[in-house]
């Protein structure tokens, strides 16, 4: 089925994953970069910004024909509400306010939700916490893809509906492959959302809501911030599970791209990771590295050796908690 060139499964590894190997001895050799692990002070005031001005846009849109709204769903409100999720997944490292206030972390992260339309912040810190500790364990990192789409999505046509697709994989993919049991936390962030977007239908009709979902249907599908999903673990060359991306989009999403450096240190904010590249250049600078998301997309759909099976995987022992 598929391209017989294709990959038929997963790069299995036997060997931990290599970030905790890294900090100790990067911090051996540059204690400075402790520093770094501190609150990024400007992170609440970009994120309430970015939640503001989709409440302005969704004051704008409620008279707008239906393509025009998709339109600017795609164009403005996809790169707003992706740049949220990824502002959500530095709160979720308790960057917003702190180790200290973990709380205050996780409320602030309910509200970053708002625009996104569907409750998500609490569901993914629950989930993430895993794919530090186990990146690439088998039934443990809900990044990696299931069996099921590696054998499914093998031919160009295929891998494009799955990007398309994304948020719906990456959504559902946790209740398959590691189900957890609900917390307080995810229901409040569910009250929470159901109330909001129940407001702005009560407020300015159907559209506004509509644009909200679209805007992050689209903008975590096929949108060039979404070849961050793919840069980032997809095995582009051989022995290497992480990698960073360096160009301007990481502008306007937290420094995602600084990937290999947000494993090494993921209680440093995004905003601080250009540093710890700074200070420990010839851990970083060797190695393989994208120079652009939708050149990533382009080579995901139509290279033979890359499609969902192109992860590392890792049987892993459970740990205890603490990351």
């Amino acid at each position: 089925m598929g391209n017989s060139a294709g990959r038929s499964d997963f790069e299995w590894v036997y060997t931990d994953q290599p970030h905790t190997q890294r900090r100790k001895e990067m911090l051996a050799k540059y204690p400075a970069i402790k520093a770094l692990m501190r609150p990024d002070p400007h992170l609440k005031w970009t994120v309430l910004g970015l939640v503001l001005v989709q409440l302005l846009a969704c004051w704008l849109v409620r008279g707008l024909a239906w393509r025009w709204l998709l339109f600017w769903a795609y164009a403005f409100g996809g790169c707003v509400n992706h740049s949220l999720t990824l502002a959500i997944h530095d709160i979720s490292h308790n960057t917003a306010f702190g180790t200290g206030r973990a709380a205050h972390n996780r409320w602030f992260a309910v509200f970053a939700n708002l625009p996104v339309g569907v409750p998500y912040a609490a569901s993914f810190k629950k989930y993430h916490v895993d794919h530090h500790r186990y990146l690439g364990g088998d039934g443990l990192d809900v990044d990696v893809p299931t069996r099921l789409e590696g054998w499914l999505f093998c031919t160009p046509a295929r891998k494009l509906l799955w990007l398309v697709l994304q948020p719906l994989f990456y959504s559902l993919r946790p209740l398959c492959v590691n189900p957890k049991a609900l917390t307080r936390m995810e229901v409040f962030n569910a009250l929470v959302q159901l109330a909001a977007d129940a407001a702005i239908f009560a407020l300015w009709g159907l559209k506004p809501v509509v644009y909200l979902l679209a805007s992050t249907l689209l903008g975590l599908g096929l949108h060039p911030i979404s070849g961050h999903f793919v840069a980032e673990h997809y095995m582009f060359v051989k022995g290497h599970e992480t990698y960073s991306y360096y160009g301007p989009l990481n502008w306007i999403t937290f420094n995602v791209g600084y990937h290999m450096e947000h494993h090494d240190f993921p209680s440093i904010p995004g905003c601080n990771l250009p540093l710890v590249r700074k200070i420990a250049p010839e851990y970083y600078d060797h190695l393989p590295q994208h120079h652009s998301w939708v050149k990533v997309l382009w080579d995901f759909v139509f290279e033979d050796s890359l499609g969902p099976y192109a992860r590392v995987k890792r049987v892993c022992k459970l740990a205890g908690d603490g990351l």
